[in-house]
């Protein structure tokens, strides 16, 4: 490409939306990515063993379904599928029965005894409200549409995950329930707004559910590429850009890199004060992450589990709450809360057949360079007995393996940053997408709304950019 009008730096999903969104005006669009391959934390790879496809972060996407950036692009045209699993997310416990949380709103609380009428109230009035609430969720603060609508979102949502469930929910196995989904967040549960992640991602569940992309998260990848490159964008692999004034002339430059890449790329030229709000920028806990070839499914002790793609591994919301606290004090948990995504049970394209993959996380202190892997291991054996027996080959990835792998993941935090709550409405500085240098744009998970495969960073950015330099 002689002459782009925009260069967007990375290629994850959200510089590849940025890079869709100002292609679909008609102009030009070069995206420059340092790795081999494209898509940042949406890739898929060989980990393990021959025919056994594993994705290197994430799996199963609950935004994407539902994100203004990603959900009107005719990316089944280009060779995405969606598989939907029977159950959104289950969380078993050491006795009697797992909890689930189906596409439903009253079969999910049909499920959850004295908590049924308490479980409805909550997530079907969001349901209801969501189309109105969705663009500014999903997007950095502003004035809303719908004002009454985003206050009984908001009301909740900025509380934290463990006094919201205590003051909601009357049992202790729903509380859990709600804290496995809160934690995500990778904040203690004490802090606000664990309650909105919580809320927004069992919500998700509901509107749209949790698919994953068959045949591994590259495929969503691949898919937005061939639809850039079906509007004349052009994409470069295994360029490292070390400076943005190394870059083809153009007229918007946006970065979907952290703030600590930025600084590396463009801080020469930005003024002290800028440069100085991006050193402060704080990274959370990182996570542990373990992916297997599996000779059988795991082994739930109960059924249920086997219906979910995702199953929250941590007892009660005590439990949980120990395990983050932990993690974000820089110590580890004995009995770490465990994420696991179990794909092949829905989508049996991503191993030989009859065998399966899984993965799983658990999170840990920002850097962590120790050895997860018995605990993790000891954690799903509790909930599943003979686990260890199935497993044919692992891989593991501590956070400086998921570092080296994408260079956003700074110290394992797969957050792009901690989602507390002052950098929940100031991320990364109070500019967002805009840097004090005309043209320059950030487009990362490091800038509202946050983390998840949404694409919501890029598109706002790039909307930005088509705004204030690409006018013409």
């Amino acid at each position: 490409m002689s002459r782009p009008d925009a260069v967007v730096v990375g290629s994850g999903p959200n510089g590849l939306a940025a890079a869709i969104t100002i292609a679909r005006t008609g102009r030009r669009v070069l995206v420059l990515e340092a790795a081999d391959t494209i898509g940042g934390g949406c890739r898929s790879g060989a980990l393990t063993l021959p025919g056994y496809v594993h994705d290197l972060c994430s799996t199963v996407h609950p935004f994407a379904p539902v994100s203004p950036a990603l959900r009107d692009l005719p990316l089944g045209d280009h060779g995405l599928e969606w598989v939907m699993p029977e159950a959104m997310f289950a969380h078993p416990f050491d006795d009697g029965p797992a909890a689930v949380v189906s596409r439903d709103v009253a079969e999910t609380a049909d499920r959850l005894g004295a908590d049924a009428g308490a479980w409805a109230r909550v997530f079907a009035r969001l349901a209801a409200d969501w189309p109105r609430i969705e663009r500014n969720v999903l997007g950095p603060l502003a004035l809303p549409r719908h004002p009454w609508a985003m206050a009984r979102f908001g009301i909740d949502a900025l509380q934290p995950a463990a006094g919201f469930a205590r003051r909601t929910f009357r049992d202790g196995r729903t509380r859990a329930l709600f804290a496995g989904a809160a934690a995500h967040g990778m904040v203690p549960l004490d802090r606000s707004p664990t309650a909105g992640v919580g809320i927004v991602l069992t919500l998700l569940a509901h509107v749209a559910g949790w698919p994953l992309p068959k045949g591994g998260a590259g495929r969503l990848t691949a898919a937005l590429a061939s639809y850039l490159r079906s509007l004349g964008g052009e994409i470069v692999t295994r360029t490292a850009v070390t400076s943005v004034d190394d870059l083809p002339p153009a007229h918007a430059v946006l970065c979907d890199v952290g703030p600590r890449t930025l600084l590396r790329i463009a801080g020469h030229r930005f003024p002290v004060d800028y440069r100085r709000a991006l050193e402060r920028y704080r990274y959370g806990p990182g996570v542990f992450k373990v992916d297997w070839a599996l000779a059988a499914p795991v082994p739930w002790r109960n059924a249920d589990c086997a219906r979910a793609g995702t199953v929250h591994l941590g007892g009660s919301l005590e439990e949980i709450a120990a395990s983050e606290r932990e993690a974000w004090e820089g110590r580890v948990a004995e009995r770490p809360y465990v994420l696991l995504v179990q794909p092949t049970l829905f989508d049996p394209s991503r191993a030989p057949g009859g065998r399966h993959v899984a993965w799983a996380y658990c999170h840990v202190p920002h850097g962590f360079a120790g050895d997860m892997l018995p605990k993790i291991e000891a954690q799903i054996e509790r909930f599943a007995p003979g686990f260890r027996e199935r497993v044919l080959a692992r891989a593991v990835a501590r956070p400086a393996d998921l570092e080296r792998r994408n260079a956003n993941l700074v110290g394992g935090d797969i957050a792009g940053g901690s989602a507390d709550l002052r950098q929940t409405f100031a991320r990364p500085t109070w500019r967002t997408y805009s840097t004090p240098v005309k043209g320059l744009y950030l487009c990362s998970s490091s800038t509202p709304p946050g983390p998840g495969v949404h694409g919501m960073c890029g598109l706002l950015a790039a909307e930005r950019a088509l705004a204030e330099v690409l006018r013409e």
